[in-house]
């Protein structure tokens, strides 16, 4: 018999990195919220790698900070090792990546989730999702109706689980926990457009069994580099990651294996990520390679588990055990979970606006790996901006809609309610055409403000950040006005630098300006530096050596934002445009496009068909 389990602002079905976020930040914004998880345990989980960032992943979660969202202070509180990843590259593409401990993670951030007020957590699978004059009711397996005014998606890849390990594959979401088997036919019901995608893991093995005698060392920066704006230091590393190699062993048994892999005998129907291949992929795709990188990270320390980055699998168990054995420090080594795919339901993206909420559903929201994304961060980003969404909506607030020019969480969401996703959406730095200005060092300069107009910065975070901005003002004023005579030191500093010596006085901003001196070369003469933090430092040194970049970067995102000042009407039929090409008129008409800007980004719509719709507007 169902019952009626009472009323809510705003349900949030699943709690991964996507459902975390949008919980905490509706329930933050004043709106009583449900979160509903399959599994308690369950929440927070990462079932693939024991880590938080990566390149263009540690901007999204220094923005999500910068917003006032949760994963990268928890990422801090469970760090083992932290890296800046692409130093040796311009600071666009610094990116900061953390080995965290995945269970103390998980702990934590359920333990945040309990404490929340106005958050309530139930461990419930949802079937059905029906409308109703009130919004939504959501029906429980165990026949709980919930009623609620809006509704956030974000069941990752438990939605239509399925798992592969060669010839067997069975219902299952990720770590051997029950798959959502029955709400993708509501979803259906509902008009959303599903399609499988695809994903993978690699084997744990037991640390005991590997032979660390003879692979190269991976060790974190010293010191680590926390990614919130609040942690002020993290301690020393508390782990070693090391690195392996495959070798023409290792991809003999594979191709003597491959037909016996689901993904090249045909069983897998879904869409696999093409940036994070399985071993077999990798080793078909790239046949001329000799051998294949692979990391060995442990999942925490309180275990003994360790992960094999770069070594996903779907061969049958007993393949995996003989291409491991094959690898130098695996010979002997004890698989503890094989490796395995998993094939879930997914939406496609464009069905929704920049606002998360789907175009035709209105109070329905999508975030994360459902919205046909990959990773944890691209899927904590989505979360947090529909969680957002959904109570400004409640609330009857303006939106929040991040641009391109504005963070990589903006380019992420218009990359996917513009041009859709035919496989799992990475973020990378590639994809942003403003990185310059997009760097995660800026996060809280580009966001923060942002966090606070809608409330989800506290005071005291805000005190913090304009005490930031004073300081860093008053170090670049100091800097243009300080004159370094020539002496010997300085000239010493300056050769040894392979730059010019000085043979006249210099300012200290001109020197630092000279591509080859940094801020920590100048410190023997610059007697007058006051101690500020090291995050001040190095945005006014990036300032000042790429301000004629950042100059022209912020030309550009002046240009975009007068093409997304012409906006284009919600309800218009594109097939009235004479001058339009056949294909640009269905894209136009099936994205909807908010302005002139979105428009030209749409795939298939040509800068000519752009040219028709500004003498169109113009008209």
């Amino acid at each position: 018999m169902n019952y009626s389990a009472g009323k809510y602002d705003i349900a949030v079905i699943g709690a991964g990195h996507a459902g975390i976020e949008a919980a905490l930040a509706a329930a933050r914004l004043g709106c009583k919220t449900v979160v509903f998880t399959i599994n308690m345990d369950a929440v927070g989980n990462c079932p693939c790698n024991p880590s938080i960032g990566g390149t263009a992943k540690g901007h999204l979660v220094r923005e999500i900070d910068a917003l006032g969202g949760e994963m990268g202070k928890t990422a801090d509180e469970c760090f083992l090792q932290s890296r800046m990843l692409n130093r040796g590259k311009g600071p666009a593409v610094h990116s900061l990546r953390a080995q965290i401990d995945r269970r103390k993670y998980s702990d934590v951030m359920k333990h945040k989730l309990e404490l929340q007020k106005n958050l309530e957590l139930h461990q419930a699978e949802i079937t059905d999702i029906k409308k109703s004059e009130y919004g939504y009711i959501l029906i429980t397996r165990m026949l709980a109706e919930y009623e609620v005014k809006a509704v956030i998606i974000a069941t990752g890849t438990y939605l239509g689980g399925r798992i592969f390990i060669g010839e067997v594959s069975y219902e299952s979401g990720p770590d051997g926990i029950f798959p959502a088997t029955f709400l993708g036919q509501s979803l259906k019901d509902l008009g959303l457009p599903l399609r499988r995608f695809k994903t993978g893991t690699p084997a744990r093995v037991l640390r005991s069994s590997i032979d660390f005698s003879e692979l190269e060392e991976q060790l974190g920066d010293e010191p680590p580099i926390p990614f919130s704006y609040d942690t002020d230091e993290l301690g020393e590393n508390k782990v070693k990651c090391h690195i392996s190699w495959t070798n023409e062993n290792t991809k003999k048994i594979i191709l003597d294996n491959i037909h016996r892999s689901p993904l090249y005998g045909g069983k897998i129907e879904g869409v696999g990520p093409r940036y994070c291949p399985s071993l077999e992929d990798k080793i078909v795709r790239f046949a001329e390679k000799k051998r294949h990188q692979l990391f060995i990270e442990p999942c925490g320390l309180d275990t003994e588990e360790m992960y094999l980055q770069g070594m996903s699998s779907s061969l049958p168990e007993e393949v995996q055990v003989k291409f491991y054995h094959t690898i130098k420090g695996l010979e002997n080594c004890v698989i503890m979970r094989p490796a395995y795919a998993i094939e879930y339901d997914c939406v496609d993206p464009t069905e929704m606006n920049a606002t998360l909420e789907f175009k035709r559903l209105e109070g329905l929201y999508g975030a994360g790996q459902f919205n046909g994304s990959s990773g944890y961060e691209e899927a904590a980003a989505q979360g947090l901006i529909a969680g957002i969404n959904a109570a400004l909506k409640i609330k009857g607030k303006e939106p929040l809609v991040l641009d391109r020019s504005t963070s990589y969480i903006g380019t992420l969401i218009d990359d996917l309610v513009t041009k859709g996703a035919n496989e799992p959406y990475r973020m990378m730095t590639s994809r942003s055409e403003y990185r310059l200005v997009l760097r995660q060092d800026n996060a809280d300069v580009r966001l923060t403000p942002i966090g606070r107009q809608i409330g989800l910065i506290s005071d005291e975070r805000w005190e913090r950040f304009n005490k930031k901005q004073q300081l860093k003002a008053e170090e670049l004023k100091r800097i243009s006005k300080i004159v370094i005579p020539p002496s010997e030191t300085i000239n010493n500093i300056l050769v040894s630098r392979e730059t010019s010596p000085l043979s006249t006085g210099a300012k200290l901003i001109d020197l630092l300006r000279r591509p080859q001196i940094s801020y920590d070369d100048l410190s023997p003469i610059d007697i007058t530096r006051p101690k500020l933090d090291s995050n001040i430092f190095e945005q006014v040194e990036i300032e000042v050596k790429y301000a004629g970049y950042i100059e022209k970067q912020l030309r550009q995102v002046e240009q975009m934002r007068k093409l997304e000042k012409k906006t284009l009407p919600k309800d218009f039929d594109y097939r009235e445009i004479k001058g339009l090409r056949l294909e640009a008129q269905e894209k136009l008409n099936k994205i909807k496009p908010l302005n002139i800007g979105q428009a030209s980004r749409i795939s298939g719509v040509s800068p000519a068909d752009i040219s028709v719709l500004l003498i169109w507007l113009g008209q």
